[in-house]
């Protein structure tokens, strides 16, 4: 079905009837909804998928966080950034970014700033810009050498800047790497900082971190849990069996700085970013969710974006994670509604 102005109003009764069964604080949840002892799954909604909003294609998820008025900003790597509405997820607005010259960026990481600012981080260069709530572009931030793309530095193309997410207090952005730089273990993955030391807008490289992934994953976002903590989401795909996506709780807080490291391995003296598993999402009941290819559980797709919405009693965490289906018949764009608790520090 393809939607346009009508959309809204259409998405909102879609939304309710795919979520349904699902509705309700997470303490009510049957044990069958457990993805692990950690996570727990509340509901998907299949509410966006192949749809079109003031003429432009609803999809490319690869960011998402909460806006500052209750209501989520929505990031498609196609240069779209989304307002939707945090209940029914159906499209408000629209607008379209653009580099310095006009050009589209591959978006991948978003912040929502105090000052209703977004920070984007594109894997083109990388970069990180500054955009008005318009699509106004008001300024980038420095990135190191190193992490360019070749042959400016060592990253490779597409496995660049994937997470972006700023610590409690507003002042430490952290950028994730999906890749690992030439040189550097295959199986590590940089995290960049970035700090600044008042209120002026202005931030500047700081220490670098070493993040070891599962085999065969990659990092696909990253976002923060406001205890000084991230979690991590490792996602694959294999042709013919489908994705795998995992999420971790990362702790950066006894880390090495990696930042003067040229090539990182887990040599003496180096300590990585430790880690903890929280959910395999394949553990999670299938909701009789369908799937468009095969899939080791078809409520997965290219779960790419991910957000903190809120907190459930207990301390737990709720979260809402966005599927990328490229726009592409065989894949999904799906909407996950989870809780967690995470372990003490």
């Amino acid at each position: 079905m393809r939607l346009r102005t009508v959309l809204a109003s259409v998405t909102a009764g879609l939304a309710v009837a795919t979520c349904v069964a699902a509705t309700g604080p997470a303490n009510s949840q049957p044990r069958t909804n457990s993805c692990s002892s950690s996570v727990v799954i509340d509901g998907y909604s299949d509410a966006l998928d192949k749809t079109e909003f003031q003429g432009t294609f609803v999809g490319n998820f690869s960011a998402l966080a909460l806006d500052g008025r209750g209501r989520i900003a929505a990031l498609s790597d196609r240069s779209e950034l989304f307002t939707l509405d945090a209940r029914t997820y159906a499209p408000r607005t629209v607008v379209h970014l653009a580099d310095e010259e006009g050009a589209q960026l591959d978006s991948e990481g978003l912040v929502v700033e105090r000052d209703g600012s977004r920070l984007i981080s594109s894997e083109t260069e990388p970069s990180v810009r500054r955009y008005g709530q318009d699509g106004t572009l008001l300024g980038s931030l420095p990135v190191p050498q190193a992490l360019r793309v070749a042959p400016a530095g060592r990253a490779g193309r597409n496995q660049t800047f994937e997470g972006l997410t700023l610590q409690p207090g507003g002042r430490t952005l952290v950028a994730a790497m999906e890749g690992p730089l030439a040189g550097d273990d295959a199986g590590i993955r940089r995290l960049q900082t970035w700090w600044r030391s008042g209120p002026q807008r202005d931030f500047r490289p700081s220490a670098q971190y070493g993040y070891r992934t599962d085999t065969g994953l990659s990092i696909s976002e990253s976002t923060a849990t406001g205890d000084g903590r991230l979690l991590v989401l490792e996602r694959g795909f294999t042709a013919g069996v489908g994705n795998t996506v995992r999420l971790y709780l990362a702790d950066l807080s006894d880390a090495s700085d990696v930042s003067s490291v040229e090539y990182l391995k887990e040599q003496d003296g180096v300590r990585l970013v430790r880690r903890t598993l929280l959910a395999d999402l394949v553990d999670c009941p299938s909701l009789d969710a369908p799937a468009k290819q095969p899939q080791p559980n078809p409520l997965l797709d290219n779960i790419e974006a991910l957000a903190v919405t809120g907190h459930a009693p207990g301390g737990r965490l709720r979260l809402l994670l966005a599927s990328d289906d490229n726009q592409n018949a065989a894949q999904i764009t799906r909407f996950y509604r989870l809780t967690v608790r995470l372990p003490r520090h």
